[in-house]
């Protein structure tokens, strides 16, 4: 298990709630290890960090191999739509330890919107 450190733990606690209080139409933030570990979360709904951080970790990998095979450099985000909503998962690339902001959000959101927000997100974290 990787380990983060208690600011950037405590910065992702904010950050994903005020994400998921400011944002219309996000569900779910979780902020995970780049192994898969939930590190922080805020839901409204019943959806389990832990399962989330967990497959967010394979889809971040999947989108990186891809990026990097493509010759596109580093992956910075990966976007999955669904007819219910989608899902964001944005990279956060620190020093001391890779994470990703996963954002699930309904139908009502705009993914412009979660897309700049998990962006503004992953620089905070890469600056905590």
């Amino acid at each position: 298990m990787t380990m983060v450190n208690e600011t950037v733990r405590s910065a992702a606690e904010e950050q994903a709630r005020r994400m998921l209080e400011e944002v219309s139409g996000v569900v779910a933030v979780v902020v995970a290890t780049t192994d898969g570990f939930d590190i922080a979360s805020a839901v409204t709904r019943e959806i389990d960090p832990v399962r989330v951080a967990a497959l967010a970790s394979s889809i971040s990998a999947i989108g990186a191999v891809v990026s990097q095979e493509a010759r596109l450099g580093r992956s910075r985000s990966v976007t999955i739509n669904t007819d219910a909503g989608f899902a964001f998962l944005s990279a956060v690339n620190r020093t001391d330890v890779d994470l990703v902001v996963n954002v699930i959000a309904n139908e009502h959101a705009i993914l412009g919107q979660v897309a700049w927000r998990a962006g503004e997100f992953a620089r905070a974290l890469e600056a905590a």
